[in-house]
């Protein structure tokens, strides 16, 4: 998957940029939205948009409409918090509109959640031994599949989206179980457990003291 980032503050685009490589997306940086729009007439060939609002050139609004010309989802990354900002920017077309500052994981989920809005999304993700296919619902390693329960499954998935990316129980607790559930943290534990057994992911499945999980490829 191939993402642009337009943003003007340098540290806050690398920063993106580099959490994006982690999670395996490849990514192309721009500082000013003039010398993007420019640069679209050459390459387009991209999977999704994330755009600041005040840019230098061209603001994202504007930015908004040469991306929907090439049909790549949006999605507007800015400290414009006001009302009218966010209706202009998503009647305008963007899928979605995330605040300054912001957490890492969040944009990656929202990240994911466009892509398969967009069906640029794969069933499939290839990590490590295993073949991950979410149509199906199925674990393989080495082409052999190794039955999961439910839970365990979307444990996995999202340990996988976010490899090399450490996610706290919290989190996983409300990306598995979901936001309503009133269990403990203790539940993510024992999942992981199981995960870590079934798939031989002792070490592929790491540990982060007094925080959570990261599945290391």
């Amino acid at each position: 998957m191939k993402i642009l980032i337009v943003e003007d503050e340098v540290a806050i685009a690398r920063m993106i940029a580099m959490n994006l490589g982690a999670a395996n997306y490849d990514t192309r940086l721009f500082f000013d939205g003039m010398q993007a729009a420019e640069a679209m007439k050459e390459d387009h060939d991209y999977d999704l948009a994330l755009l600041d609002v005040m840019l230098p050139g061209m603001d994202g609004f504007a930015l908004l409409e040469v991306m929907k010309s090439y049909d790549i989802p949006v999605i507007f990354l800015t400290a414009k918090d006001d009302l009218l900002s966010k209706v202009q920017g998503l009647k305008g077309g963007a899928e979605d509109y995330i605040v300054k500052p912001f957490e890492v994981l969040e944009l990656l989920v929202r990240i994911e959640k466009v892509l398969e809005r967009s069906e640029k999304y794969s069933d499939v993700i290839h990590i490590l031994n295993m073949e991950i296919n979410f149509k199906e619902h199925t674990v393989r390693q080495n082409g052999e599949e190794i039955p999961l329960k439910p839970m365990e499954f979307n444990l996995l998935a999202v340990l996988a989206k976010n490899k090399n990316i450490a996610v706290s129980r919290e989190n996983l607790l409300k990306m598995v179980w979901g936001t309503d559930y009133v269990g403990e943290t203790r539940t993510v534990d024992v999942h992981i457990g199981q995960l870590r057994k079934k798939l031989g992911l002792g070490d592929q499945i790491k540990t982060i003291s007094k925080l959570g999980y990261r599945l290391e490829d």
